[in-house]
């Protein structure tokens, strides 16, 4: 076939999120899709374009006027937008869009080369109901066109060999200027995160799809936890297909920390590589590779997305902890001493306990609204009546009650404030209660490990201990670091206890016991689960440990009963302690 070239303007475009849209409803979207391009042919044909390759989320169109082809860009958003303004915000058909003028190749009715490729990319780095325009194009439209223009600075474009300038087109009401240092964004008061779009390494364009797939997931599960602040989607993805520095994306967004990533696909498998960076220092946070079958694509992406999810959230935790360790005390903010709280709060002894409490408390003062410093608060306390019996039980826990409903209402959307009130409440004898607020804080964040935590531990108190365990198997499972491991080991303890699986109460109690040597709680369980297999010796020697440490948590517990134990569970325990060698 003969070949011929000319100059062009090229329109390319393609669906945000195709493949998640495919996911939720995949004849929808294709209906969608359809309906959308019925809709947009007579804006491209009154703009004298010519469509001459589609997909299936996207769309190439020549233009001869590059004038034509950006106002056929900014009429084709704006219907996107009219289409959109009564669609449900996760089924919303948006679409991204860059243009460019240069050589083509024109073969029959295909048009080939640069000019096509470039445009491509700069549609790849525009943001959902964006357009970007090559330095090429902008010189023709300036001044010919009823639109703002912000320049983005010479961009490295994937497989282009130089870098072009690169314009974002708005319509005048909307434009988004560039950011620049007089306009400079400051560090939120938490934790911040910026997620980029993954890096498609092979061969192969739809697995880029794939990787945009994953990265739009891992923003939507973070954004659930109300401790992170998480970059939209539309601005971390303005960096896609650019080669970039954290360290200028953490300026430019303002963000502490920078997830980014990469996928390659070989044959039927593919590999998913991450890692989180410190922006301000480069230094690497974490780093992981996943390797998986594409049997089930969406399944993969599902899959990837828990487990990217699971893995950041402890470690923006512990990089946070370690930033607030290193601050002078007289110049904290209130999210640092929070951090320090939480620090001193893992170490279960009673010393740590009452510095936990003093740093919550100085969190408080310094933002009243801050609603973890008051859940915070809470958990030193119970920990300080139930487990050292600094503070007296039958007054902390109404106490305890009333500051975890105020956290609760300073931020009603906070899955974790929601999730210790359950806890709360299962604490004060309310296991229906408990398992109410619980429940609607999964709802709100079903990756939640606090929230599991809570489950369990009501679970395992309200006669239900093998459903406990299977969620304090996932709370481990989602925060393998948990600052109160100890106390949810010790869940695991009572639940296998009452389950009657007294070898595994014995084995969970004493790893609890090496892990935290000064937690005096197992040692009951230990000596209860020994006698009742008969292992008198053993047993009177963790009896005695139980009774020397903690006498007066012993007596707590023991010789009367906490709101959250049925008096069958009492009555149990108190089995095992006889057969171990106590006497009232």
């Amino acid at each position: 076939m003969a070949s011929t070239r000319r100059l062009a303007a090229i329109l390319a475009a393609d669906v945000v999120g195709y493949s998640r849209l495919m996911g939720i409803d995949e004849a929808g979207t294709v209906q969608a899709v359809r309906e959308h391009r019925v809709a947009a042919d007579p804006l491209i044909a009154e703009h004298g374009g010519r469509v001459f390759k589609t997909t299936g989320d996207g769309i190439l169109i020549e233009f001869a006027s590059v004038v034509g082809a950006v106002e056929c860009a900014l009429a084709l958003q704006n219907l996107a937008a009219e289409r959109n303004a009564a669609v449900p915000s996760d089924r919303r058909m948006e679409w991204r869009i860059g243009v460019h003028l240069g050589d083509v190749l024109v073969e029959g009715d295909d048009i080939l080369g640069d000019g096509v490729n470039i445009a491509a990319r700069l549609e790849g780095i525009a943001e959902a109901g964006g357009i970007c325009i090559s330095d090429d194009a902008f010189r023709q439209v300036r001044g010919k066109v009823e639109a703002e223009f912000a320049d983005l600075g010479e961009q490295s474009l994937k497989n282009i060999a130089r870098p072009l300038r690169v314009y974002r087109v708005g319509s005048s009401s909307v434009a988004r200027q560039p950011i620049s240092p007089a306009t400079a964004l400051s560090l939120p008061d938490k934790p911040s995160i910026a997620v980029l779009p993954f890096a498609n390494m092979s061969d192969d364009p739809e697995q880029e799809f794939f990787g945009d797939g994953i990265a739009e997931d891992v923003i939507t599960a973070l954004s659930r936890y109300p401790s992170l602040f998480v970059i939209a989607r539309n601005s971390s993805f303005t960096y896609k297909g650019r080669a970039v520095d954290v360290k200028q994306v953490g300026r430019e967004l303002a963000v502490r920390y920078v997830l980014e990533g990469s996928l390659r696909k070989s044959g039927n498998r593919i590999r998913i590589t991450g890692q989180l960076v410190e922006a301000e220092t480069g230094r690497h946070i974490w780093a992981e590779r996943y390797d998986r079958d594409l049997a089930d694509i969406f399944a993969v992406q599902d899959e990837i997305t828990e487990a990217v999810t699971i893995a950041i959230v402890p470690a923006v935790a512990e990089a946070e902890l370690q930033r607030a360790m290193r601050k002078p005390p007289d110049s904290l903010d209130a999210w640092a001493p929070f951090q320090r709280g939480l620090w001193h709060l893992s170490k279960i002894t009673a010393q740590d306990n009452l510095a936990a409490e003093k740093f919550f408390q100085q969190a408080t003062e310094l933002d009243p609204k801050f609603a973890g410093a008051y859940w915070g608060l809470t958990k030193a306390y119970i920990i300080a009546a139930a487990i050292f019996q600094t503070r007296n039980l039958a007054e902390t826990l109404p106490l305890e009650l009333a500051l975890t409903r105020h956290a609760v209402a300073l931020d009603s959307g906070d899955a974790g404030g929601r999730s210790w009130l359950g806890h709360t409440l299962h604490m004060s004898g309310d296991a229906e209660g408990a398992l109410a607020e619980i429940e609607r804080a999964l709802a709100m964040n079903p990756n939640l490990a606090s929230a599991y935590g809570s489950l369990g531990d009501t679970l395992v108190w309200s006669g239900r201990p093998k459903e406990g365990l299977e969620a304090l198997k996932r709370y481990f499972r989602l925060d393998p670091r948990s600052p109160l491991g100890a106390v949810g080991l010790q869940q695991v303890v009572a639940a296998h206890y009452f389950c009657g699986e007294y070898a595994a109460a014995i084995e969970a109690a004493r790893l609890v016991l090496r892990s935290y040597p000064e937690y005096p709680l197992p040692h009951r369980w230990l000596a209860a689960a020994l006698g009742q297999l008969g292992r008198t010796d053993e047993a009177r020697q963790a009896l005695d440990k139980a009774v020397a440490l903690a006498p007066a948590s012993f007596d707590l517990f023991i010789r009367g009963r906490v709101p959250w134990w049925r008096p069958q569970d009492h009555a149990h325990v108190l089995e095992g302690l006889r057969k171990a060698g106590w006497s009232e």
